[in-house]
């Protein structure tokens, strides 16, 4: 993945930007750059920091999305616009303003995946996902510990994940911490089998031995030979279960 989505929240409700804002936090493609509770507000936070998208609520005081959204598209860097809000009836007129999507509350976390895949063709370039026939074995993962470089063998690594501003590599020989982003340790292990189950985590499927419901749609999965286990976020249940079951 060579970017990320900066999306800019507009809603002038704090437990819809909450709500929002968790469920999109989800995505590892995506970046939330800022909040806003109000139209004006939109359009002077999307002047500083310049979002590809903003996730507009509609019926707000003063500049309302509809105006608010106008405002955006004179813009020299305008954004693409999501509307998100509670009244069907404005989404005929939400097209008139080039809108990508148009999502009703409460949010379908179905209809919000269709929206991000939707924004990720056109802000994303995806690196092509290997299947498992196409793993193979080839380089090593180079990491330091204690002024030593070690060279892991991608199959010998059992999980990675994302901690402060470190990346813990985990595997049967012990564990390792590198500076590398997680994202960029994906783009890496592309051609091994591994998965991300979780923003801040990435398995390697060859370990997987049980997946075990949750809460609110989410997923435990445990791995050969470990004793903690792992939280799977409901969005990567699906295409996990697809990639790992004959």
């Amino acid at each position: 993945m060579d970017r990320l989505i900066r999306i800019l929240i507009v809603d002038d409700e704090r437990y819809a930007r909450d709500e929002l804002r968790h469920l999109l936090s989800e995505y590892p493609s995506v970046d939330i750059v800022g909040e806003a509770e109000s139209g004006e507000e939109a359009v002077v936070q999307a002047i500083q920091h310049k979002p590809d998208v903003v996730f507009m609520d509609i019926e707000m005081p003063k500049m309302n999305g509809m105006e608010a959204a106008k405002s955006l598209l004179e813009l020299k860097h305008s954004p693409s616009i999501v509307f998100a809000t509670a009244y069907p009836e404005f989404a005929a007129e939400a097209f008139r303003y080039e809108a990508v999507d148009y999502l009703l509350k409460p949010y379908d976390e179905e209809q919000l995946q269709e929206t991000i895949k939707r924004l990720e063709k056109q802000f994303v370039q995806q690196a092509p996902v290997a299947t498992i026939s196409e793993v193979k074995a080839s380089g090593k993962l180079a990491v330091e510990r204690e002024g030593e470089i070690h060279y892991l063998e991608p199959k010998e690594i059992l999980y990675i994940f994302r901690e402060e501003k470190s990346s813990k590599i985990i595997t049967n020989q012990g564990e390792f911490e590198i500076k590398t982003p997680l994202k960029d340790l994906e783009a890496r292990l592309q051609h091994f089998s591994f998965f991300r189950i979780h923003k801040s985590y990435l398995v390697n499927l060859e370990y997987i031995t049980k997946l075990s419901p949750w809460f609110n749609g989410a997923y435990h999965l445990e791995l050969e030979g470990r004793e903690e286990k792992l939280s799977v976020s409901r969005n990567y249940v699906k295409p996990l279960r697809k990639i790992l079951e004959l």
